[in-house]
């Protein structure tokens, strides 16, 4: 059917003909994109001018106006209709009143959205002048039916209140950007985007016609009418997917969405759309940048002529590099400058622009691109000093970086930048794509160039360290051949290709070995040594280390994170040093344990005590103390289920338990024969964690040993009130987390087995963990837990009665349960 004949079936049928109209264009599957936004407000103004002029028989001085995106002639599926009934107040209100019912009422009929007003042009633009919205809406009216003359005498008004208004009206406009972008945060980066609210969404690409209908400034056009296409086409498939008129797009509606598009999968979907809010983003930097100067040029112009004489002042133009000035507040080429001659021009400008803090003016950056000569391989000394300047600026490289990677020289300089740009992360740890997440190592690293010797390979690596990301496999194996090939080609010698190919291979090894292994033990530490190899790299590693968790978001770092990862380099450095750890005997238990040891043993019953753990910062010792959690020390006569049953009631508590040490203490005879204690052995349990609250303050200690007598003489329900408590908090719709995964570790271990559990984070997993090791008959010597978002990656050192480690087969059929169990 032809869009002649579904009109005609319209015009026909009436309001029931429009429906089934309209339902029988969405259902096209051969029409989608323009062709469909466009025939859906074309279908919907014959229907509308249908309505009209039944209704407006005898009635002149009215029309009525589309506005807004109807206006624009684009309609998805699910889209409001914005309707201005216009009437120049010669005609008789009641009449007017009802020809608006006569409209209003069957779309209203048919559940479609509207947003409708009547109103004189004196109204409009009364109403456009007090609320800017209204303004945005009419720039875009356009005539249904009715008074053509006047309409376009509305549309006329509109545009010159608009243009004389601009000066007041951009500023205004402006921080109404700002405001819903610091609300609704970047689409760009966003898992499950606003994709008409969010920065670099729809809205934006509205703002910047705005602006250009004022004539002040307009925006960078290459790409942009694109970029503004394809979201659209995202929001129609969404409004199919979901039959509801929404702009988000949820995770679990995106492969739905991606499907509806031909797409290849949900993270093709995301991709698309990150790359066209980022042409929308960069445009709006842009043209507001240049609003701004216009704006000021127009306050100081006046004054200068004023103090000149009449004329226009040349603009002041001050070098910052060979070929590079500053102009009205922005980074030039210089007028001698030579693109097709400077291979390293860009990364000249770049690294000027951002050491200054200034922007790259967008004419000298299309230039450069435009012409730029590849550079040669390896690169020149220059080259390469200029990006380690660039990478060093903090803050500024951020924008810069954006400017260069908008025309297309990032890719140039770097081709395998291409793999990584755009690129979702779908973990909840991590806030931005992988390209962004690159540059915000970088700038974290840059403020701690002064810890290492070789600050250049510190940037560098933090550029690179997860660029391996595009390619299928392990990131960081894959990242380590890439960074071989790109530190070669930009010109670094052999030994520091080396170790750059090192530190992206080993990016994940300290913060992993310090939050997931026994320190104490001397084969985590010659592992870790023997992975590093030197002082230099572990220095650089440790920095590295750093900057990759504070840029990946504000779960993956924390004081109790950065002094694990210290200790840990402090027995490497140590190792590396020509010191060999020996195995350490078991430490003596320190007066406080003894005492609660023995009243343990006296009183036949669990007895605990919490204290804070504080360290000072690290860049500050004289500073402030940081808190690293809370020490909950607990006795309690030996006796099965003591794991389970303490992790049980901690959940119920909801403390989050970050490491966890289980050692068996013989009391001496001497205090045995003089205590009588209600115990059978003279073996007490000692528990040594950490533990922090997850909102809130700390339970009392007195409540926590309430609740642990109950759980281990079995008169406290832990599995059913866990159970209770999560039944009570329903789940919020979303991805589906994979399944768990239990595997025994390949690092090897002289005093335990190693068994590493990978889950989805939830109360009480602790808790059924301890109970599947309780039933397999393993012991377990200490736990090391870290949780990153919902991903719970908890290690477990188990022996066996013995207290030796476990046979290879005894151990792996021990995961294999443990995986079992955590599976039901």
């Amino acid at each position: 059917m032809t869009s002649t004949d579904v009109r005609t079936e319209a015009e026909d049928s009436g309001p029931s003909g429009y429906a089934a109209a309209r339902l029988r264009l969405l259902q096209e599957g051969a029409r989608s994109g323009p062709p469909r936004r466009a025939a859906l407000a074309e279908l919907t103004d014959d229907w509308l001018t249908g309505l009209f002029d039944a209704g407006a028989e005898g009635l002149r001085g009215v029309s009525l106006i589309a506005v807004g995106g109807y206006g624009r002639g684009e309609l998805s599926p699910r889209s409001d209709l914005d309707l201005l009934l216009l009437h120049d107040g010669s005609a008789d209100p009641d009449a007017v009143a009802a020809l608006a019912d006569r409209i209003w009422y069957p779309v209203w009929d048919l559940g479609l959205a509207l947003d409708h007003s009547v109103r004189t042009p004196a109204e409009a633009r009364k109403t456009a002048g007090e609320d800017l919205k209204v303004q945005l809406g009419l720039l875009d009216a356009r005539h249904l039916a009715g008074d053509l003359g006047l309409t376009a005498g509305l549309r006329t008004s509109v545009l010159a209140d608009w243009r004389n208004q601009a000066p007041k009206r951009l500023p205004e406009l402006q921080e109404l950007c700002a405001e819903r972008a610091e609300r609704q945060g970047e689409l760009q980066y966003l898992l499950e985007p606003d994709l008409k609210e969010a920065r670099g969404g729809l809205r934006d690409a509205t703002a910047l016609r705005a602006v250009a209908a004022s004539w002040l400034a307009d925006a960078p056009r290459e790409g942009l009418a694109d970029a503004r296409k394809r979201i659209l086409d995202v929001r129609d498939a969404l409004h199919l997917a979901t039959g509801r008129a929404t702009d988000r797009l949820s995770l679990q509606e995106q492969d739905q969405v991606a499907a509806e598009l031909g797409l290849l999968d949900a993270d093709t979907l995301l991709r698309q759309v990150y790359e066209a809010a980022r042409v929308i983003s960069y445009a709006s930097d842009v043209t507001w940048r240049e609003v701004g100067r216009v704006l000021k040029s127009r306050a100081v112009r006046p004054r200068l002529r004023a103090m000149l004489g009449g004329g226009k002042p040349a603009p002041d133009r001050s070098p910052l590099a060979e070929g590079v000035v500053e102009q009205d507040g922005e980074v030039v080429l210089a007028r001698a400058a030579r693109p097709d001659r400077d291979p390293v021009l860009p990364l000249r400008a770049a690294a000027a622009a951002a050491q200054s803090g200034l922007p790259l003016s967008l004419h000298a950056v299309r230039r450069m691109a435009a012409a730029a000569r590849p550079l040669p391989t390896p690169w020149p000394a220059e080259a390469r000093e200029q990006l380690v300047t660039l990478l060093g600026s903090g803050r500024p490289t951020v924008e810069v970086w954006e400017a260069l990677e908008a025309e297309g020289l990032i890719t140039q300089l770097l081709p395998d930048w291409e793999r990584v740009r755009c690129r979702p992360q779908r973990n909840a740890v991590h806030i931005w794509t992988v390209d962004r997440h690159l540059i915000e190592t970088a700038v974290q690293a840059s403020e701690l160039t002064r810890r290492v010797g070789r600050p250049d390979l510190l940037l560098v690596s933090a550029l690179l360290h997860d660029i391996g990301k595009g390619w299928p496999g392990d990131h960081s194996v894959a990242g380590e051949i890439i960074a071989r090939d790109v530190a070669a080609r930009i010109g670094f010698d052999r030994t520091d290709v080396a170790t750059l190919a090192a530190l992206v291979r080993h990016h994940l090894l300290l913060v992993e070995t310090a939050t997931r292994r026994d320190l104490e033990d001397p084969a985590t530490v010659r592992s870790v040594a023997e992975a590093v190899g030197s002082q230099g790299t572990l220095e650089l590693l440790h920095a590295l280390t750093e900057a990759d968790a504070l840029a990946t978001g504000p779960a993956a770092w924390s004081s109790w994170r950065a002094s694990l990862v210290a200790d840990l380099v402090k027995r490497v450095s140590a190792v590396l040093a020509g010191d060999d750890p020996e195995e350490p005997e078991t430490a003596a238990p320190t007066a406080e344990q003894e005492r609660l040891a023995i009243e343990a043993f006296r009183t036949g019953s669990p007895v605990l005590s919490l204290r804070a753990q504080t360290e000072p910062p690290a860049e500050d010792p004289s500073g402030e103390p940081e808190p690293l959690g809370v020490e909950l020390l607990i006795a309690v006569p030996d006796q099965p289920g003591v794991l389970p049953a303490v992790a049980g009631v901690l959940a119920m508590h909801r403390l989050t338990v970050r490491t966890a040490e289980l050692r068996a203490l013989d009391l001496p005879d001497s205090v045995q024969d003089s205590e009588e204690s209600s115990a059978s052995e003279g073996s007490v349990l000692l528990l040594d964690w950490r533990v922090a609250a997850e909102y809130g303050s700390l339970p009392q200690a007195a409540r926590l040993r309430a609740d642990l007598v109950r759980a281990l003489d079995g008169s406290l329900d832990i599995a059913g009130r866990l159970a209770e408590r999560e039944a009570a908090y329903p789940r919020r719709r979303g991805i589906i987390a994979p399944p768990p995964r239990v595997t025994v570790a390949s690092v090897g271990s002289r005093r335990a087995t190693v068994i590493e559990v990978r889950a989805h984070d939830a109360p009480g997993l602790l808790h059924r963990i301890g109970q599947a090791l309780e039933d397999a008959d393993v012991r377990v010597r200490s736990a090391h837990v870290s949780t990153l978002g919902a991903n719970a990656v908890d290690a477990f050192y188990v022996t066996g009665p013995e207290e030796a480690p476990l046979p290879g087969e005894e151990a792996a059929s021990v995961a294999r349960a443990l995986e079992e169990t955590l599976r039901e």
